[in-house]
């Protein structure tokens, strides 16, 4: 195992795709929030309602846009042009809003940095929307579930 953003000399590089084969790759990300009973209060319906609007869709639009950005966001990720991003906000059993996002392409290198950079930035749209209300948002954690479609493939269990 090496790093690949890193030339012979120890140098950043963008890693040089131009010999990888065309394949179908997707990539789905996670981020946990954990919103504090005062926030949660405001729950109705499955999302937060707020004067700047829809706190879960809101986020949803901000996560798909960034992750057509990531290559403006991160220096040496490729530019993509996305085939699909899903955004999918629930809350799970411990009343923790849970983000999923996940990256389509088909393309010669991979999406995870889209849908982790998805995910994230629909967290930080939460924690944005909600700050008003509390400051003890927390943003708990950001993972990649699994990826298909390149070198290897990768579930978490």
């Amino acid at each position: 195992m090496e790093f690949t953003h890193l030339d012979d000399k120890g140098r950043a590089t963008m890693v040089d795709v131009g010999e990888k084969q065309v394949s179908r790759r997707t990539a789905t990300a996670r981020c946990i929030v954990s919103l504090p009973p005062g926030v949660l209060v405001q729950l109705n319906n499955g999302d937060i309602q707020t004067k700047k609007g829809s706190v879960f869709q809101t986020a949803i639009i901000a996560g798909i846009m960034a992750a057509k950005k990531t290559g403006d966001l991160i220096p040496l990720c490729h530019p993509l042009g996305l085939d699909n991003c899903h955004v999918n906000i629930h809350l799970n059993d411990e009343q923790e809003v849970v983000i999923d996002c996940t990256a389509t392409i088909t393309a010669k290198t991979g999406v995870e940095m889209e849908a982790l950079v998805g995910a994230s930035i629909a967290a930080l749209t939460i924690y944005d929307m909600c700050k008003a209300l509390s400051h003890d948002i927390v943003i708990k954690e950001t993972k990649l579930m699994e990826k298909t479609g390149g070198k290897r493939d990768f579930k978490r269990a």
